[in-house]
C-alpha cells in the first residue's frame, strides 16, 4: 500500500509542478507578473542569443516526442513505474520548459506593434482565447489522464488502468487537433511581435505542425479504422477543409 501512496503523491507533485510551469508560460509569453517574460533580461549579441534559444526549444522538442512514443515507453516502464509512466512525461517536459524561460534570451527588434488601443485589446483577446481553447480542450477528452493523475490515482485504488475510448466532442468535430489551434493563438497574438517572439512562435509552430504527424501514426495504431476514417473527414488544425 505505501509503495501506492508514494506513486500518487509523485504523480500528484508531478501535476501540481506541471499546472504552475502552465500558468508560468502565460506570464511568460503575455510578458506579465513573471519575473522573467519573453521580452525581458539583458540581451547578448543577436547571434548567441538565437543559438541558444533555438537549442532550448529544441531539447524541449525533442523530449516531448521521444518520450511520447511507444517505443519509448516500453522501454521507460521497465525502469519507471507503469502507472507512473505518464507523470514522469510530463515532469520532465515541466523541467524542460522551466529551464528555457529561465534561459530564455531576449531578442527586442520589433516585427510589428499594434499600437492603436482597438489592435492591441483584440490581440489580447485572441491570446486569453488561445489559452482558453487549449484549456477547455484538456478536459473535454480527459484533463487528468493527459496530466497522469488518473493513471497514479486507478493504481492507488488498485483498479485496472483503462485506455481513453475514442470520441470526438465539441470543437474536435471541427478540427483533429482543437488543443494545438489554441496553442497557436497563444503564440502568435501578441501587441508587440520581436524577434525573439517570432523565433518561439515560428519554432513552436513547426513542432506542432511535425509533432501531429508522429501522434497521427500513434493514434492510427491505436484506434485503427476508426482514427483513420476521422482524419478523412476532419481538417487537421484549421476549421477550414484544407489540411488533411
Amino acid at each position: 500500500m505505501l509503495g501506492r501512496v508514494i506513486i500518487f503523491l509523485y504523480g500528484l507533485a508531478c501535476y501540481l509542478v506541471s499546472v504552475g510551469t502552465l500558468l508560468y508560460a502565460i506570464g511568460f509569453l503575455g510578458n506579465f507578473t513573471v519575473a522573467k517574460s519573453i521580452d525581458s533580461g539583458i540581451e547578448d549579441p543577436l547571434g548567441q542569443s538565437l543559438l541558444i534559444n533555438v537549442g532550448l526549444l529544441g531539447l524541449f522538442g525533442v523530449q516531448h516526442s521521444v518520450m511520447a512514443r511507444q517505443w519509448f515507453k516500453r522501454a521507460w516502464t521497465r525502469i519507471v513505474p507503469e502507472p507512473a509512466e505518464r507523470s514522469t512525461y510530463v515532469l520532465v517536459s515541466s523541467l524542460l520548459l522551466l529551464l528555457l524561460f529561465w534561459q530564455w534570451r531576449p531578442m527586442s527588434g520589433i516585427i510589428w506593434h499594434a499600437s492603436h488601443s482597438a489592435g492591441r485589446f483584440v490581440l489580447s483577446v485572441l491570446f486569453a482565447t488561445g489559452w482558453l481553447i487549449a484549456l477547455t480542450t484538456t478536459f473535454l477528452i480527459d484533463h487528468f489522464d493527459l496530466f497522469g493523475l488518473r493513471q497514479v490515482y486507478l493504481h492507488l485504488r488498485r483498479r485496472k488502468f483503462t485506455p481513453i475510448r475514442f470520441k470526438t466532442p465539441g470543437p474536435y468535430q471541427c478540427v483533429r487537433h482543437p488543443l494545438y489551434l489554441g496553442w497557436l493563438f497563444a503564440f502568435w497574438s501578441t501587441p508587440t511581435m520581436t524577434v525573439g517572439h517570432m523565433v518561439f512562435a515560428i519554432a513552436t509552430t513547426a513542432y506542432i505542425l511535425l509533432a501531429i504527424k508522429f501522434e497521427e501514426k500513434d493514434l492510427i495504431s491505436f484506434y485503427g479504422e476508426a482514427y483513420r476514417k476521422y482524419r478523412e473527414q476532419v481538417p487537421m488544425i484549421l476549421p477550414l477543409g484544407l489540411t488533411k
